[in-house]
């Protein structure tokens, strides 16, 4: 190995195992954390960070690095959040058999909603997947045979889950296991965009047609950069179930499918370390911002002031026009030579065409 590669990887590496010691440290940042990084609230935040940076990894890999703008991306997370509870609480499966079926259904289910919608490009795409992810929304509102609680939601039987997830004091062991799933999210996506069939997605965002031309058949690398995404956010669903021990409707809402589309552009669609950027900051921004908006401090400001502050979408929407007005390519475009923006990124996805740039396709044979 080169001296370049083991560079390459240190970062990385040291990374992650300065997040894997974060449940030793006792350290108390005061206004940072919602206690010292140890304590359970702090542990339970960045595990759903983590969570969240996973998943807006897999939705990068629609949006940023095949171009497909999907509003149904939060059904395949709702499988992954009501499938495993309803199988555990309602049928009395025990978790392994409720993890076999999510599984067998993460795989199965996007398979077929992708070949049907893949049908359409463009904005009709975005469409089909929105109209799949409010039937999702509608079931699980609407509670059939009682399985998924309504409105009110449905709380997990602790006694059928594992017993290093359940309680207070396993909190760092939930935040391990957010962790591994973000670390493994991230290397098997890195893994699939640097391989073959991850230029051939690249090259459909850039110019489909061109794909087309030269014999490639670009449809079926598109349902698979479905098949895969929507499979790894299943598993992240998973692990917001035990993190949060039980399911609830917000999971299944269409904006949810809007949060993951603004974590990537955020951060910086197509890039690196974009998503994961992304993800975090705004995950962990929406709960301090939530912790300002309750604060006594704000509550006794003007109502002229009050009432934005109080309010962290308000926060979050404000943040996000900066970001795009002052870094188009996203945070992790700082100091980077311009490239295409999320926003164009979005445009083109909307329209159904090309991004204007130079189409770079390796064939299956090509070595990367």
């Amino acid at each position: 190995m080169s001296i370049r590669q083991v560079v390459r990887y240190a970062g990385p590496a040291a990374l992650v195992a300065g997040l894997t010691c974060l449940p030793w440290i006792s350290w108390d940042v005061k206004k940072v954390f919602p206690g010292p990084i140890n304590s359970a609230g702090t542990l339970q935040l960045l595990a759903l960070c983590l969570v969240f940076a996973g998943v807006a990894v897999t939705y990068d890999l629609l949006f940023g690095y095949t171009g497909l703008l999907s509003f149904g991306h939060t059904l395949y997370f709702a499988i992954g959040v009501y499938l495993p509870a309803i199988a555990v609480t309602r049928w009395h499966w025990s978790f392994t058999e409720a993890l076999l079926l999510t599984a067998g259904l993460g795989l199965v289910f996007p398979f077929l909603v992708g070949a049907v919608s893949l049908r359409v490009g463009g904005i009709a795409f975005a469409m089909v997947t929105l109209a799949f992810a409010q039937i999702g929304a509608t079931l699980a509102i609407k509670n059939p045979h009682n399985l998924t609680g309504g409105e009110e939601g449905l709380g997990t039987d602790y006694r059928k889950l594992p017993d290093v997830f359940v309680g207070v004091f396993n909190t760092k062991y939930l935040y391990w296991l957010a962790l591994g799933y973000a670390v493994v999210v991230f290397a098997i996506i890195r893994w699939a965009v640097n391989s073959s069939p991850g230029r051939i997605w690249q090259a459909i965002r850039e110019n489909e047609l061109r794909t087309q031309v030269i014999g490639l058949r670009p449809r079926g690398y598109k349902l698979m950069a479905f098949v895969l995404s929507s499979f790894l956010c299943t598993a992240g669903g998973v692990v917001y179930l035990l993190l949060q021990t039980g399911a609830n409707p917000e999971v299944t809402a269409a904006n949810m499918t809007l949060t993951f589309l603004i974590m990537v552009v955020l951060g910086g669609a197509g890039t690196k370390w974009g998503a994961v950027l992304g993800g975090v900051l705004y995950w962990y921004l929406q709960d301090r911002f939530r912790a300002i908006g309750d604060s006594s401090t704000v509550h006794g400001l003007p109502g002229v002031l009050r009432t934005p502050l109080s309010e962290p979408l308000f926060l979050l929407g404000a943040l996000f026009v900066l970001v795009v007005f002052f870094l188009p390519g996203g945070i992790a475009a700082i100091g980077r030579r311009r490239g295409p923006t999320g926003l164009r990124r979005l445009e083109s996805a909307l329209r159904g065409t090309d991004s204007g740039g130079p189409a770079t396709v390796a064939t299956p044979d090509q070595h990367t």
